[in-house]
């Protein structure tokens, strides 16, 4: 009975640090300063170029590398759809000119710099990554 129990307690355990693992890759979008929070549709919006603007604020937004994790996860938890189907679209936009995908940035450190020095710049890094005084706009 107490192998059990220890079983369990350890089986418990594991499930609470396996949750936080993930949590620390988990996307979080961040932006400069000058935009404030927004709601998942609207970043959906922002990403797919539907909008270009919130609260009357012009914002650029960057991707994270393609076929990174970050990029992977990003995608199926706040896009709702895998990055193939993601570009998919965008090809078709840019072939009949509706505009350009999002700039695509190689790391956490690239994105976080864009971000900061650039006025309504949004883009997204890993939990794991973030660094105090960032502005958080979304969490999902």
């Amino acid at each position: 009975m107490k192998l059990v129990r220890t079983l369990l307690t350890c089986l418990s355990l594991l499930c609470v640090l396996s949750g936080h693992a993930q949590d620390r890759d988990a996307p979080v979008v961040i932006a400069h300063t000058t935009l404030q929070k927004v709601d998942q549709a609207t970043v959906q919006r922002l990403y797919t170029g539907r909008s270009v603007e919130v609260a009357g604020t012009p914002v650029t937004v960057v991707n994270a590398a393609p076929g990174s994790k970050l990029r992977e996860r990003f995608m199926s938890d706040v896009m709702a759809q895998d990055d193939n189907r993601y570009v998919a679209y965008w090809t078709v936009r840019k072939h009949v000119g509706k505009g350009t995908p999002p700039r695509e940035l190689k790391s956490a450190a690239e994105i976080i710099e864009f971000v900061q020095n650039t006025p309504g710049a949004m883009g997204y890094i890993a939990a794991s990554d973030l660094r105090p005084g960032m502005n958080i706009v979304l969490k999902p």
